[in-house]
């Protein structure tokens, strides 16, 4: 027992640890207390410009804003819009045999490109064949027979001449060469539907383009009938691109095509990132759909290298208008607020000035400015969100005009577009 007593004896009581725990808790609070107060101050006199010299807000020099600013360019603006549209070919022909006959061959792969005139199949000539012997052999007979006539007929002329003849039978005779005549005529005609027929037993392909999965093999028997045909052929090159505008653009779209100039239209693929191809405008329907409030139209590809298939969804774009020398102002630039669309505008003194502008189209990176900016000017694109009017500011890197260049006309094509 006495040695127990003097183990319970040697060892702290319980709440000793809790007394350490809490006195340095309270010292780390008690620092963090004191840095926090050393921070607010030193916020409040770098916010106050005189703290520490060469540094204002956002860490620009001088004390002023740090920004980024474009030009103003002077440009012909073209004013595309991005539309929803389906590749249509502009000519789609089934391939039907004109004779009956049996399938003796295939002269295609499926998914040949294929020229107007190429041999597709042939069917079994041997019947047309014989057909046309026939036909020709009559035609001969026939012939004979006419110069025969007309050999009588010349006798009967002279014997008439003499007195030795009646009139009527050498009208007879003469009757019987005209008739003979005619049926040398239709056989004739018997020998050029017989070559028809068997020129029909070589199935030829009437336009230039793609072929499909074949429809009828070898050794069957087909028909005239037949309503799927032996084979689809789809034009490919040039292709159509049917897509619809909003009916509030139908104005500018009829407008552009009165112009008697060329509306470039251009495919690209669903992530508007790679081009498929360009062409142009070909026409437009002649209503709008009431339930969409569309209209629809047509253009025409060249698709040369058969980027673009037949019924395959693309994002198309329009040009709807072009403005010609206009002031054109990076789209990073154009502030909106309770007045209406504005920008801060880079002043000699390095100050800028907030000013109200009328837009018009965007294309891309690049809005037109109707009103309120005049081309050589310089906005601000980035930094805007620590400006206000006259306020003081410092252009940090190199300046980013949003894809602008320097002064001059020249013609922009950007990749995506929206009305203003």
């Amino acid at each position: 027992m006495g040695g127990i007593d003097k183990k319970m004896m040697s060892v702290d009581p319980p709440q000793s640890r809790p007394s350490r725990a809490l006195r340095t808790g309270c010292a780390v609070f008690v620092v963090a207390l004191m840095a926090g107060g050393a921070w607010w101050g030193w916020g409040r006199q770098e916010d106050a410009g005189g703290a520490r010299p060469g540094r204002g807000p956002m860490g620009g020099g001088r004390g002023g804003v740090p920004v980024m600013v474009g030009n103003v360019q002077h440009e012909d603006f073209e004013e595309w819009v991005s539309l929803s549209g389906t590749v249509t070919p502009l000519n789609v022909v089934v391939v039907r045999s004109r004779v009956d006959g049996e399938l003796q061959k295939v002269h295609f792969k499926e998914g040949q490109l294929v020229k107007a005139g190429d041999l597709l199949a042939e069917i079994d000539p041997r019947p047309f064949q014989v057909q046309l012997d026939q036909a020709r052999a009559q035609l001969v007979r026939d012939e004979a027979l006419l110069e025969n006539a007309r050999a009588d007929l010349g006798r009967y002329a002279a014997l008439l001449k003499q007195g030795s003849l009646e009139q009527q039978k050498a009208d007879t005779q003469a009757s019987m060469v005209r008739q003979t005549e005619a049926t040398i005529a239709a056989d004739r005609a018997a020998v050029a539907s017989a070559e028809l027929q068997l020129d029909y037993a070589r199935i030829r392909s009437p336009i230039a383009g793609r072929v499909g999965l074949r429809r009828v093999d070898a050794g069957n028997m087909v028909h005239a009938s037949d309503p799927n045909g032996l084979v689809l052929v789809t034009q490919v090159e040039p292709i159509g691109l049917v897509f619809s505008v909003p009916q509030e653009q139908v104005s500018a779209v009829r407008r552009e095509l009165a112009s008697g100039k060329p509306v470039p239209v251009e495919a690209l693929d669903r992530e508007m990132q790679a081009p498929l191809g360009r062409g142009t405008l070909v026409t437009m329907d002649n209503q709008i759909d009431l339930g969409s409030g569309t209209l629809r139209l047509k253009a025409e590809l060249a698709n040369e290298d058969g980027a673009l298939f037949p019924n395959q969804f693309v994002v198309s774009r329009l040009r709807v208008g072009v403005e010609p020398g206009a002031a054109v102002a990076p789209a990073v630039a154009i502030q909106r607020g309770a007045q209406g669309a504005f920008v801060y505008v880079l002043q000699a003194d390095r100050t800028v000035s907030m000013r109200l502008v009328t837009l018009g189209g965007t294309s891309g990176e690049r809005t037109l400015v109707r009103t309120g900016l005049k081309p050589g000017e310089q906005v601000v694109t980035q930094g805007v969100d620590r400006l206000r009017d006259g306020a003081r500011v410092e252009v940090s890197g190199a300046k980013a005009d949003g894809g602008g260049g320097g002064g001059g006309k020249r013609v922009r094509k950007d990749e995506e577009s929206s009305s203003g």
